[in-house]
């Protein structure tokens, strides 16, 4: 029923827009109810307010979107409106695809980033080499730039085989506005290029703003060591300008792009989409997760696992022959924790929703 609206949710997200999917709920009780309309919006139509909506929502909308925080609004009477931001994750993209470039895109899709790697060997640039990455370029240096574009949001990470290819790349990076932007290399190395930069007209404060010899100093010595300062740094400038922009009550909103492929697919069968709405105390995933599950049986994703999980599954499968959409509340604290047999200690809050 929603397919469309969350292929093209996907879509924009992959290109790098920053979204909110609005949910118009119609209330029968404090648990359940039915969904009157689903409505996606980017930043873009947020900022021009394109759709008809209050201008109390619309400032809603924006909060949302620079928390990242999802929220359940009520309108009035039995009316209410989830919003639920979609932020895309900051693109760490990685020049070279060597002994160093392996370990950093595996740590960097562990913390956060969306990977690219690029580079010009098939031997080094394919797939099978880098699962973990969103894309995987074989393709010269210049000729990549491209095929990638940048965005302020893009973290570089310059790791070549060579001085060349370093310089190829850093002259090209250097002439945009990116979040991050690091080189390996030795000191002596280092020094050379950027005095060789500085002489071609590169301006002084953009070559000092360059992270190189890229990567914390913790005495690194193997390919793996050096990539853990690098994801330390990284982790670093990602944290620091979300914190310096939006505050420290900024969180990056789960986005699971496999189950939103799943979602945004036909399905002969009944489906619920699971969304945890908030939680509190020490549970397993945070607010925005989501997972799907099928009248077959079938789950993607998942929301935490265990009793709590499959309370919920259980749940879904209540209300799937009617549709609509159940608040489910769980509590895996003190004595239901333990009578379980679980580690958590919080509570959340899972909107069932059946399509």
């Amino acid at each position: 029923m929603y397919n469309a609206l969350y292929k093209e949710l996907l879509d924009k997200v992959n290109g790098g827009s920053k979204c909110a999917v609005l949910t118009f709920l119609s209330m029968l009780d404090g648990k359940n109810g039915s969904i009157e309309e689903k409505i996606l919006l980017t930043d873009e139509d947020i900022e021009r307010k394109s759709y008809p909506l209050s201008d109390d929502l619309y400032e809603k909308l924006k909060l949302s979107l620079d928390m990242g925080k999802l929220e359940i609004i009520n309108t009035e009477g039995d009316k209410g409106v989830l919003i639920e931001p979609f932020i895309p994750k900051p693109r760490l993209i990685i020049y070279g695809g060597g002994h160093v470039a392996k370990p950093v895109s595996e740590l960097g899709a562990r913390v956060g980033f969306s990977v690219t790697v690029i580079d010009d060997r098939p031997f080094f640039a394919n797939v099978g080499r880098f699962p973990e990455a969103e894309r995987v370029i074989c393709e010269s240096f210049e000729k990549s730039f491209d095929l990638t574009g940048f965005r302020k949001t893009d973290f570089a990470v310059i790791v070549t085989r060579g001085h060349r290819h370093d310089g190829i790349v850093l002259r090209e990076v250097l002439k945009h506005d990116l979040s991050y932007i690091g080189m390996i290399g030795s000191r002596r190395r280092v020094r050379a290029m950027m005095e060789e930069l500085l002489n071609e007209g590169f301006d002084k404060d953009k070559l000092a703003s360059v992270n190189s010899p890229i990567g914390i100093d913790i005495g690194a010595v193997t390919p793996d060591e050096i990539a853990v300062s690098i994801a330390a740094q990284l982790i670093s400038f990602k944290n620091k300008s979300a914190l310096n922009k939006f505050g420290k009550d900024f969180v990056f909103p789960e986005f699971d792009v496999e189950v939103a492929e799943k979602i945004s697919e036909e399905s002969p069968v009944s489906r619920a989409l699971i969304t945890i709405l908030s939680s509190k105390g020490s549970t397993p995933r945070k607010a925005g997760t989501k997972m799907v599950l099928y009248q077959d049986g079938r789950t993607i994703g998942s929301i935490g696992g265990g009793c709590s999980e499959a309370g919920v599954i259980s749940s879904a499968r209540s209300i799937m022959p009617d549709k609509g959409f159940m608040i489910e509340h769980v509590d895996m604290t003190g004595e239901v924790a333990e009578s379980e047999g679980m580690v958590c200690g919080g509570v959340m809050d899972v909107l069932i929703e059946v399509f």
